[in-house]
């Protein structure tokens, strides 16, 4: 198994729009992938973290699984709107991918 996070940073005052949306995404676009989002987490910075950083957490079986979902979120047209709505809150370029592997 493995945990992929997506890191993104929010705009200053965007934060909850930025959670709203990931909210979305989760209920409208995930499961047109395939992915399982009753395992999908969103967690914000806090203590010795950046307060504006905000992760989305999804659990796959492996890099196949998650190379599936990327190439199903290109042909969906809910996923690029949901982008451009997502773009206008977050500062650019701050988004990050990260996969890690469970050990236990």
């Amino acid at each position: 198994m493995m945990v992929a996070r997506w890191h993104v940073k929010a705009k200053f005052g965007y934060k909850q729009t930025v959670i709203d949306l990931l909210k979305e995404w989760q209920e409208q676009v995930g499961p047109q992938t395939g992915l399982d989002v009753s395992q999908e987490r969103i967690l914000t910075g806090s203590v010795g973290a950046c307060e504006s950083e905000i992760e989305s957490e999804i659990h796959v079986k492996d890099l196949t699984e998650l190379d599936g979902i990327f190439a199903k979120l290109n042909s969906i047209k809910m996923h690029a709107d949901w982008g451009r709505k997502m773009s206008e809150h977050v500062v650019s370029g701050s988004n990050y991918w990260e996969v890690l592997r469970v050990v236990e």
